[in-house]
């Protein structure tokens, strides 16, 4: 599943090997709201500072689900060892292989 290999490199912290999993115009954005990070080059940035800013950041998968075209998995994200874990539910959007759209409810 293209969602968890997402998870996996997001955890190695590799964010070109994360958006090559994307298509061109995909996004980041939280759920039925405001675009978070445009395009596979913004979601690069963005995960990029994100992980200078928080080199111990992972996320753990707790469930995940396919519906047609989407993944919808349970993730607790930790950004540091000093800091609580949250949970989150990314809704994965998909165009054929690539992901389109990612969807996150905190």
């Amino acid at each position: 599943m293209t969602a968890k290999q997402m998870i996996a490199h997001y955890n190695a912290q590799d964010a070109d090997a994360y958006v090559q999993l994307m298509s061109d115009e995909a996004c980041e954005a939280g759920y039925r709201g405001d675009v978070l990070r445009e395009g596979k080059e913004g979601v690069r940035a963005g995960l990029k500072a994100m992980f200078a800013e928080f080199p111990d950041n992972r996320a753990d998968i707790l469930s995940a689900e396919q519906v047609g075209e989407h993944v919808v998995m349970h993730e607790r994200v930790f950004r540091s060892p000093s800091t609580d874990p949250f949970d989150v539910m990314a809704i994965y959007s998909f165009e054929g292989e690539k992901v389109s759209r990612v969807e996150f409810v905190r």
